[in-house]
């Protein structure tokens, strides 16, 4: 589903933004690290501080409508080389198991700050992926 072009953009990429909606379509919008697998999108929850006993607006929002979008960008001042990818499709929060554990452990392999997090007791966001948008100079720019 992913172009050879479109993988290597989201590969060099280092922040994607997660849109979600609750059921009755208010949207939230969230900056996240992720990483890809296969046909599935992982972002999972980190220990960045949050509001203690109140669960995630993301992960209630999934709960409540699974359909999410990720967009991942590059901006620059000269616009020839602007591009994005968009992934559509459908989230499921993932408690434990042995997805929940690759995705992290890929996470850990992508991101640095992760791996001294204890990550294993919290959920992972997997986004299967529906379908993939993109527009403008995908191609690698000079050192990435």
């Amino acid at each position: 589903m992913l172009t050879d072009q479109q993988r290597r953009f989201l590969d060099n990429a280092r922040v994607a933004r997660l849109a979600t909606a609750d059921r009755h379509g208010a949207p939230h919008l969230v900056p996240v690290c992720f990483c890809i697998d296969g046909l599935s999108l992982y972002i999972t929850v980190d220990e960045k501080p949050k509001r203690p006993g109140i669960p995630l607006k993301r992960l209630r929002n999934i709960q409540e409508n699974p359909a999410v979008a990720v967009s991942i960008d590059r901006w620059d001042e000269d616009w020839t080389r602007l591009a994005w990818v968009m992934l559509r499709g459908q989230a499921a929060i993932l408690p434990g198991g042995d997805e929940h554990d690759r995705a992290q452990t890929l996470l850990r392999h992508r991101y640095e700050q992760y791996r001294t997090m204890d990550l294993a007791p919290l959920p992972v966001i997997a986004v299967r992926i529906g379908r993939v948008l993109s527009w403008g100079a995908l191609e690698p720019l000079a050192g990435q």
